[in-house]
């Protein structure tokens, strides 16, 4: 159905792509991995049109192209489901999956029951829980995801691209979404299929590309055979653990403690405490409450009743500029909507949370650009320099900015929501040693997370979340996949979940 030869790409500073070849044949899933920024989002923006490429060559059912725009890709039947969010907040999601080519009926009016009925075919079709009149705005960061997915099986597609789908789901919606890419295949739709997560595409992959570099490096045929070390090993170039466990850390007194704290006047009431030097794991299905008690906790969400001790002392957080005042920083799972100012460089995302500790009001640049570098040093960000737009790293880089910035500020409570979301193997690992150095530092974590071997491997205690109050907290040895799934549905609670919160 497609291949591509030799495709070359390079942006002011950095080779994004070099003479890249592939494949894709009908009904097959063809997973590409690699580290971020090894050239996965530049490939599938140019097979969707959205960049022109250097040089190379691209086929699509033996038609041959220098590049593609994205009118041309659409018609060809490519379609591209993105990382990023592209859909419209206001709109519902029949609106949505039709912004553009609307079915109209007499006299041009719009036929808004007519889109909200085939939308519907193809929720049923899919299997997904969703109303297709709801505002998209209202629904969480998973369901958003299905509606994209929603959106380009609308166009009848002939080769779906799908860059980690299975980013914003827990388990259960991690289970819907890759038997949907089997049964989409089965149908003779080509899938293109990007993930950092290497179990996953393991399960679903005819054949696996690794890029390193913007090269080709490899390329497997999947089957019982396939060796995970093997792939990581070609995506970094050297050998990595798949599997990082948080060190060891003294845990000291209190830092953070959560009383009573509701939502709304009829959320039940949330305790917990944060210890020095602790990971506190939050678990729970998706769209249980996890983010919205965090986001409270940093005053990004409105509190109706409770208190918030810090270090003993009875504090009032109204707003995300307060908590920051207070050492809290918050590392949030939508780094592109909330996480970054996109039109800003990488250095002024940086230290705009920091502004305070430049002296007498005035901004050192020469001290804030060597700020800057030591971060960019330490955590491995990939940029051309620091004056680069942060719209235009990867996911991986981008989120690492966000980390940047709160050790710039040296908060003392970190809340990470889905920490690694959307960062290669590689990286993972490094953010999770920077986790384990902070701990032995003193600084204490709070860590929402949908992965279970990260919480697993990372918590020193975990509180599960399950309809908006905790029905759990576990710990030490207690900390399984069975316990947190378990307390997650509902269906078993801990005996010494009083103890453990």
């Amino acid at each position: 159905m497609l291949y591509t030869k030799n495709i070359a790409k390079t942006f002011p500073g950095v080779k994004a792509l070099s003479d890249i070849s592939f494949d894709l044949y009908q009904g097959e899933v063809h997973c590409i991995v690699g580290e971020n920024g090894a050239g996965k989002s530049t490939f599938i923006k140019i097979l969707s049109g959205a960049l022109k490429p250097d040089s190379g060559e691209i086929y699509i059912d033996d038609r041959r192209f220098s590049f593609l725009d994205p009118y041309l890709a659409q018609s060809l039947g490519v379609q591209v489901i993105y990382q990023e969010n592209i859909l419209v907040p206001q709109m519902s999601v029949a609106e949505n999956v039709f912004v553009g080519r609307e079915k109209t009926g007499r006299f041009g009016i719009i036929d808004y029951k007519g889109m909200q009925q085939y939308t519907k075919e193809i929720i049923d079709f899919l299997g997904i829980d969703l109303d297709a009149t709801s505002t998209v705005e209202n629904l969480g960061v998973a369901d958003q995801q299905f509606v994209k997915l929603i959106k380009a099986m609308a166009m009848d597609p002939k080769i779906l691209i799908m860059d980690e789908p299975t980013t914003m789901f827990n388990t259960k919606d991690t289970e819907t979404i890759l038997k949907l890419v089997k049964d989409i295949s089965q149908k003779g739709i080509g899938v293109i299929y990007i993930s950092h997560r290497l179990k996953e595409i393991t399960r679903i992959a005819d054949r696996i590309t690794v890029l390193r570099d913007g090269k080709t490096v490899s390329c497997y045929e999947n089957g019982d055979g396939v060796d995970l070390n093997m792939i990581t090993r070609d995506m970094v170039g050297r050998s990595v653990d798949v599997f990082y466990r948080k060190e060891k850390s003294d845990i000291g007194e209190e830092v953070l403690r959560v009383e009573g704290l509701k939502l709304d006047e009829d959320s039940r009431p949330i305790d917990f405490s944060l210890k020095r030097g602790e990971i506190l794991g939050i678990a729970g299905m998706v769209g249980a409450g996890r983010t919205e008690i965090v986001r409270a906790i940093f005053g990004a969400d409105n509190i109706f009743s409770g208190s918030i001790f810090y270090k003993g002392k009875k504090i009032q957080i109204k707003n995300p500029k307060q908590a920051i005042e207070t050492g809290i920083g918050f590392i949030t799972e939508d780094r592109q909507k909330t996480g970054l100012a996109l039109g800003l460089s990488v250095v002024k995302n940086m230290t705009i949370a920091g502004l305070d500790k430049f002296s007498g009001g005035l901004i050192n640049l020469k001290q804030e650009t060597e700020n800057a570098q030591k971060y960019v040093d330490m955590l491995d960000i990939k940029t051309p320099s620091l004056e680069q737009e942060v719209r235009f790293l990867s996911g991986g880089n981008q989120q690492k900015v966000v980390l940047a910035r709160w050790l710039f500020k040296d908060v003392d409570v970190f809340i990470f929501d889905e920490p690694t979301r959307g960062i290669d193997v590689n990286s993972k690992a490094e953010i999770y040693k920077l986790m384990s150095e902070l701990t032995k530092e003193g600084k204490s974590i709070i860590m929402v997370s949908s992965d279970m071997p990260e919480l697993i491997a990372m918590s020193d205690r975990v509180i599960v979340v399950n309809n908006g109050e905790i029905s759990d907290a576990v710990a030490g040895d207690d900390i399984t996949e069975e316990n947190i799934l378990c307390s997650a549905i509902g269906v078993n609670g801990n005996e010494q979940v009083k103890n453990n919160i």
